[in-house]
């Protein structure tokens, strides 16, 4: 089957877990709406082909895949690139938690496609914030449209995640601009055929820079200049990868013939910040990648195994039954539709509070966002993995082969916890940056909002809830624990055991969230049952719910135990792999 975009689930999570004030469900309906179509219609179909075609190189360029070009144009023409943009330069001025859902949207019909749009939003967040008023009159409404797609260059083949160690070089040229020289690998859509500029944004040094990641500046380096002349870079290469084989990932070089031409964006030796603006959209965005393809194997699991006809089910009259009779399919499928939910609401949360930063909670919201970033990236790319896998494991031996376009899904979303900053480092970042931000407030903070979603289900006592509302108090209870032991041992220089424990924490306290956010769906599906509704979803939303509380969230407490117990493996790391 066809990715079919789950636009009401979408819109349930926006307005009852998100809990969006002055949210008009109409509105955005329809946007949802037409932007599922798009995915479903213009997206999806070429996913498969795609994947098979791959990116062709001969003579420095890159031929995307059949339609591909043809649909950029559609997604361009649409309004599509830009809409959570200023509309003064070209965007919808839409919520950036309604520009979430099409996100997902667009990488769970076709993850390939989606990575070029994703990269030019995380270039218009940076020229916008960053980037001089004649760069924005130059660049900016081209980016917003989507006439030209931005890329990211950062990484060379000797700095990957340590940007110090980055040699890319920038001079000045006398006239404002600066001369470019050196190489890129990586980068995404370096180089194709669907638009007739590429906007490169590339971090280099200029000559005396201070050493490590102080002396990085951050360039803006068009494909084709603004007198119409190609720039001084080409696209050496493209990687044969394990998945998402319709994007082009370029080698990147700049400046044979003496130097390519760039602009500075921000200030000398300040790059790296301006990176980071691109970074942490792009993070976001690779988040909702992760909950795309868990969708997406999700919804083709889900239909294999109500095919599929193998064993007889307990008590059925057939000599054989669909396989979603089984309790452990059950199990595998119920298992990918509340890690798949649960990976979406936080990823809303996340662009919600963007949202809410630019009104009166101002920097409390940017705080809680800056919070919620690396979980939403770390913890749905992670759920992504696991729910491509059972989506494989569900289909069987022909999940194994390539018919089904499962294992694409599978190969596709391995890369999601490897970009834009390894699930690690996302972890690392948590722990190190993110959990102490206001002496830990921002996260207590967090935590109890978790625990209203407990005290909800306390209050509103229910048999179809089973041990949800126990449950989740001791997970929730697990992670505050956790996040002492945490704050405590950055506070007591003993920084080892903290990054030691940020994986589990990290896992932890994305489950813990996931699970709250289940339980704000389940209460308000059982008030709508309450007050007359008949629509099944809502006791299906109930019935994942508490699935996610009774299995799931189960896995907190040894999450908790391996963060405050678990540390001491780094003492004796080196000794156990040295043989």
């Amino acid at each position: 089957m066809s990715y079919r975009a789950p636009v009401a689930e979408m819109l349930f999570a926006l307005r009852h877990v998100v809990g969006l004030d002055g949210f008009d469900a109409e509105d955005a309906g329809a946007i949802l709406t037409e932007a599922g179509r798009i995915a479903g219609e213009v997206l999806a179909p070429l996913n498969r082909g795609g994947d098979r075609h791959g990116t062709p190189f001969a003579d420095g360029r890159v031929t995307t895949a059949p339609g591909f070009r043809e649909a950029y144009a559609t997604f361009v023409a649409g309004g599509w690139n830009g809409l959570s943009a200023d509309a003064d330069h070209g965007g919808q001025g839409l919520p950036k938690v309604v520009e979430a859902a099409c996100t997902e949207m667009w990488n769970g019909a076709n993850l390939a496609f989606g990575l070029c749009p994703l990269l030019t939003q995380g270039g218009i967040e940076a020229l916008a914030t960053h980037g001089s008023e004649d760069l924005k009159t130059r660049y900016l409404d081209k980016l917003v449209t989507g006439q030209w797609p931005a890329t990211m260059n950062l990484t060379e083949s000797q700095a990957g995640s340590d940007l110090a160690l980055l040699r890319t070089r920038a001079e000045p040229a006398g006239d404002g601009s600066y001369r470019i020289t050196g190489s890129k690998i990586y980068i995404t859509y370096g180089e194709h055929d669907m638009a007739d500029n590429i906007v490169h944004l590339v971090l280099a040094r200029l000559k005396d820079a201070p050493a490590g990641t102080r002396g990085i500046s951050l360039f803006l380096v068009p494909k084709v200049l603004p007198d119409g002349t190609a720039n001084d870079l080409r696209c050496s290469g493209i990687e044969h990868k394990l998945g998402i084989n319709a994007s082009p990932t370029c080698s990147m070089a700049f400046g044979d013939g003496g130097g390519a031409t760039g602009w500075l964006i921000g200030q000398e030796n300040k790059g790296l910040a301006c990176m980071f603006t691109m970074m942490n959209a792009a993070r976001l965005g690779v988040g909702l990648q992760g909950v795309g393809v868990a969708e997406a194997a999700t919804q083709k699991a889900l239909a294999y195994a109500r095919e599929r006809r193998q064993g007889k089910a307990i008590g059925a009259a057939e000599a054989t039954s669909a396989i979603v009779a089984h309790p452990d399919v059950q199990r595998m499928l119920l298992t990918m539709k509340a890690y798949t939910a649960a990976a979406r609401n936080i990823c809303y949360l996340t662009a919600s509070a963007l949202d809410a930063s630019h009104g009166p909670e101002g920097s409390v919201a940017l705080d809680r966002a800056s919070l919620l970033t690396p979980v939403a990236k770390a913890f749905s790319t992670d759920l992504a993995n696991e729910v491509t896998s059972l989506g494989v494991q569900v289909h069987g031996g022909m999940g194994f082969v390539e018919e089904t376009g499962a294992a694409q899904l599978m190969r596709d979303a391995r890369i999601l916890g490897i970009y834009e900053g390894t699930n690690g480092i996302q972890a690392i970042d948590l722990t190190g940056r993110k959990l102490p931000l206001n002496g830990g407030a921002t996260a207590r903070s967090q935590i109890a909002w978790m625990r209203r979603a407990a005290e909800g289900l306390l209050k509103n006592p229910d048999p179809v809830f089973g041990q949800m509302a126990a449950r989740l108090r001791a997970g929730i209870e697990a992670l505050d624990r956790a996040t002492t032991f945490q704050l405590a041992a950055l506070t007591s220089n003993r920084p080892e055991a903290a990054l030691a424990g940020a994986t589990p924490y990290l896992r932890l306290f994305g489950l813990a969230l996931g699970g709250a956010c289940h339980a704000r769906a389940a209460l308000a599906s059982a008030a709508a049952l309450k007050g007359g509704e008949t629509d099944p979803a809502h006791t299906a939303r109930i019935a994942l719910a508490r699935f996610y509380a009774e299995n799931l969230l189960t896995a907190a407490p040894g999450l908790e135990e391996t963060v405050i117990g678990g540390a001491a493996f780094a003492e004796d790391a080196a000794l156990a792999l040295a043989v």
